[in-house]
């Protein structure tokens, strides 16, 4: 008899955004008073740039005729168009040197989050950053790393590093060493942006314990603080601890069109063995390559047409970010993020259960949130508020809510 992995009856209820999307469904079947605004599930709305559509459709006809046809590409890691794209203009260009066999292309930065544990043992200890991004803990429930899960809402195995008020919501080195760290910057949820001293902290603590950091800057494209770094390489010494972990569908609205890459830097070494020869074995054994056409397409997002009209929708979504924290402040409701990330952490009034003030405001205000408590025991007491929708759209939900409150 077929025995399962029963890791996954660990989980409790469903992951956070089905579960959200559950309780909106059924909120929407009973017909709302007012159209509702979704804010809640970090999805993009504006349209992929011209420049990205235009090389999605030469692609296409490229794949109409014979003797220009793509089948299964050579390596599952990216053409080397892409990686030459992205090594020139997200790494040399700001006098970082990443290679392009250095890079690997997949299609989305949440699978990566996800399948980078396969390269690593089971009895690995974890760090994780609370609140956090669910796909880092539940994907090590899943592989049984993460042990029991207390009445804490904490899983026993875990290493937590509480992000909060009183830390500016980035952690302190633990006292037990973990063997595999988790850091986002900018954070998602709490938009927070780590400056190159507090990386430094954590990047000589990973050299000096031989631990590795995965390093999820899906959100680097919003940093407008000239002093704030992008990547992780820009701290000395990154390269022989470090993995990062980059997405395109934050930065050019490939949501729905997939496509991101993970940085594996030639020097990172672990018992003997490259972490990126594991990554290679491990991708194309399990994973066929990103479609030739979506490689085309982010390739375009770096060319001069293609960086100037994503930095324009970037900055749409950053003024609807300045809406939500200038409303929220000028309502007296705590709020924090919305300067280098896409996101505002937002505190509930009178200490109110993040879930209750979930289920107010779509009831009431019919906006959509996410409830902090669903990113982990120290997201209680906040809502997080995504930037990603029409302007109009987000004018209107910060008046209902302000004006609820």
């Amino acid at each position: 008899m077929v025995k399962i992995n029963d890791n996954f009856l660990k989980l409790p209820g469903g992951y956070l955004f089905p579960e959200i999307s559950r309780r909106v469904k059924a909120f929407s079947a009973q017909t709302p008073p007012k159209p509702l605004i979704r804010l809640g599930i970090g999805d993009v709305t504006q349209p992929l740039c011209p420049a990205v559509i235009e090389a999605m459709h030469k692609a296409t006809e490229e794949m109409s005729r014979k003797e220009t046809f793509r089948g299964y590409s050579d390596d599952s890691c990216g053409y080397d168009f892409l990686k030459k794209a992205i090594s020139d203009i997200d790494y040399k260009a700001r006098g970082i040197n990443i290679e392009p066999d250095e890079i690997c292309v997949s299609d989305g930065a949440k699978s990566d989050c996800g399948n980078i544990g396969d390269i690593f043992a089971v009895d690995n200890i974890v760090a994780v950053c609370d609140p956090v991004y669910p796909v880092y803990v539940d994907t090590n429930v899943m592989t049984g790393r993460a042990g029991a899960l207390g009445s804490d809402g904490r899983w026993s195995d875990l290493i937590y590093l509480p992000c909060t008020e009183e830390n500016g919501f980035f952690p302190s080195l633990p006292d037990k060493v973990p063997d595999i760290i988790y850091i986002c910057s900018p954070n998602n949820p709490t938009g927070a942006a780590a400056t190159k001293e507090q990386l430094k902290l954590w990047v000589d603590y990973a050299n000096s314990n031989q631990s590795v950091i995965l390093f999820d800057s899906a959100y680097e494209a919003y940093i407008t603080d000239v002093t704030i770094p992008r990547s992780i390489y820009e701290i000395p010494s990154a390269e022989t601890c470090a993995v990062e972990i980059r997405s395109f569908s934050k930065k050019a609205g490939f949501t729905g069109t997939r496509c991101a890459y993970t940085v594996f830097p030639n020097a990172l070494v672990r018992g003997g063995v490259s972490l990126k020869s594991l990554w290679a074995r491990r991708q194309n054994t399990k994973y066929n390559g990103t479609a030739y056409v979506i490689q085309r397409a982010a390739e375009a997002v770096y060319s001069t047409d293609g960086q100037k009209q994503t930095k324009e929708t970037i900055a749409y979504y950053l003024n609807n970010a300045k809406i939500i924290t200038d409303g929220f402040r000028k309502a007296g409701i705590t709020a924090y993020g919305g300067v280098n990330a896409p996101y505002i952490w937002a505190k509930t009034p009178k200490g109110m259960p993040s879930w209750d003030f979930f289920d107010l405001l779509l009831k009431k205000a019919c906006v959509v949130t996410t409830p902090g408590a669903g990113f982990g025991p120290s997201g209680e007491g906040f809502i997080r508020v995504t930037a990603f929708g029409d302007v109009e759209a987000t004018k209107e939900a910060v008046k209902r809510i302000t004006e609820l409150l």
